[in-house]
């Protein structure tokens, strides 16, 4: 694989309006193409905004919907990655994310862990997603994963098992929690991508949005993680931005040298410590 140029588009979605987000992506698309960047990574939900409670039917669409064909028919100037909310033909509603390229779907993931805590609701609208799959892609073999996904240490592990050298997360993120001048929910992120890129030998990209939904503020701060854990680039915090990062083969090639976890991580050992631990406990 060769290196690659990515723009992480830190925007601010309007809420429930899908139209107006649609003109937004666009335009951000066509900027990363002038710059001639090979992928673009929105938010989660960023089609729609997040807190939509009650509008999620309204606002979800189908894969054949005419706002989802045209960001597939982008994806042939550029590699795109973007959340938004789809209904399927049984009418369950996913906060999902697809990862388009060359004019096609390469890959759809559901997000599988809903938070309902704090100021989250999000599983008394949506369903379930129910795995979690590496795909590859002319950049090289990737994962998807909606923000909660990421705080639970498995979703990584199993991609980075099935493969993939980079993780793309996308996420709307509040700020909460001030210490000093710093913000706690920006620090426990930067936390959380540098110990999973640390631990997996992986790369991460991270991808939050800003603005204000019912008094809640998103705090942004998207980056790009190296697999040594270091943030190369890193995004504003609460306000519109774009960052651009160059991803570096050789920089994933001695960290997977130096540092060889991944490659001495036992399988064996750990499914039958699982298949144990489901046995025991009745899960």
């Amino acid at each position: 694989m060769s290196d690659f140029t990515v723009v992480l588009a830190q925007i601010k979605p309007k809420l429930g309006c899908v139209s107006d987000n649609l003109a937004l992506i666009e335009e951000r698309i066509r900027l990363a193409v002038a710059g001639k960047a090979d992928l673009v990574v929105f938010p989660e939900l960023a089609l729609t905004g997040y807190f939509l409670k009650d509008l999620v039917p309204e606002v979800a669409r189908r894969l054949d919907s005419p706002e989802i064909l045209r960001l597939v028919e982008l994806s042939r100037q550029i590699s795109i990655a973007v959340g938004f909310v789809e209904v399927t033909d049984d009418y369950r509603f996913f906060n999902s994310a697809l990862y388009l390229e060359d004019g096609a779907i390469r890959h759809l993931h559901r997000k599988v862990y809903l938070p309902t805590y704090g100021l989250f609701d999000e599983q008394r609208y949506l369903a379930r997603g129910e795995r979690f799959r590496a795909f590859d892609t002319k950049l090289g073999r990737m994962g998807l994963l909606v923000c909660e996904d990421m705080w639970h240490l498995s979703a990584s592990y199993i991609l980075a098992l099935d493969g993939a050298t980079t993780l793309i997360c996308l996420s709307s993120s509040p700020g909460r929690g001030t210490e000093g001048d710093s913000l706690g929910s920006a620090d426990a992120w930067q936390q959380l991508t540098s110990t999973t890129a640390l631990f997996l030998n992986c790369r991460v990209l991270y991808c939050n949005r800003v603005g204000y939904e019912d008094g809640i503020n998103f705090w942004g701060g998207s980056e790009y993680v190296a697999p040594s854990g270091a943030s190369l680039s890193r995004g504003k915090l609460l306000e519109e931005d774009s960052v651009t990062a160059t991803v570096d083969e050789g920089v994933l090639r001695r960290e997977r040298i130096f540092s060889p976890m991944l490659r001495d991580e036992n399988l064996f050992v750990t499914m039958q410590e699982l298949r144990r631990i489901e046995r025991e406990r009745g899960l």
